[in-house]
């Protein structure tokens, strides 16, 4: 059995919630885990699992946010599901997180904007996540910026990089794109008071981390009690 996991992302500066990301979980022996190849889990599952969702959350939030690889998102079953479903949900806004996978040929950038375009027209948001690090860097997504929504920066993967003395700069680079771009920049991997203070500093009120709440599942109407 699959389940989305859901982790708030906040508005810190006015304390509201603007939206969830959602998580795939398998359950298997006896308790939930990550798959181990997200590629796996079926794309007419996903969906189904999305438009529950969505109605679950009608009107309770702004956006459910759901991650696909490249390959995932230039596919084009994928895109008319997803098309699909944010008719289905609407006024929820379906927002497509852009992530790598090392194990992925990467896709031309034209095709993948030649979706975030279509997408757009349906009221799908794009958003690239992991800015900053991997091969996510400006030159490499400064292409898609036009037709994205949102960019997120992972704390935790520039600790795991020892590239801490760089978070504040990096953060005040990517608020510079976002206000060009006009972009929401939601900063991830929140851990601490002193994540907190920082992004207080810097002015940088979209949030989301285990110092403010960790993934919970979410439970769906006659679910069982595992």
């Amino acid at each position: 059995m699959y389940r989305f996991y859901i982790q708030p992302q906040k508005n810190m500066f006015t304390n509201s919630l603007i939206g969830y990301e959602m998580l795939i979980r398998k359950y298997n022996n006896n308790k939930w885990q990550l798959p181990q190849d997200f590629t796996s889990v079926p794309i007419v599952k996903q969906i189904e699992l999305l438009k529950q969702i969505g109605t679950v959350l009608l009107l309770k939030i702004d956006s459910i946010s759901f991650n696909l690889n490249q390959n995932q998102f230039v596919d084009e079953t994928m895109a008319q599901a997803l098309i699909e479903t944010q008719k289905h949900i609407y006024p929820l806004t379906l927002v497509v997180e852009l992530t790598e996978d090392a194990g992925v040929p990467r896709i031309n950038l034209d095709t993948v904007k030649k979706y975030a375009q279509r997408f757009l027209e349906f009221g799908i948001e794009l958003s690239i996540d992991d800015v900053s690090t991997g091969e996510n860097v400006y030159q490499r997504i400064e292409p898609l910026l036009p037709c994205a929504a949102e960019i997120k920066f992972p704390l935790q993967n520039l600790r795991k990089e020892n590239r801490l003395a760089e978070i504040p700069g990096q953060l005040l680079f990517w608020r510079k794109v976002a206000r060009t771009y006009h972009l929401r920049l939601i900063v991830e991997g929140i851990e601490s008071t002193a994540d907190d203070e920082l992004l207080n500093e810097l002015g940088l009120p979209l949030r989301q981390g285990f110092f403010y709440e960790k993934p919970h599942l979410l439970r769906l109407p006659g679910d069982p009690k595992l």
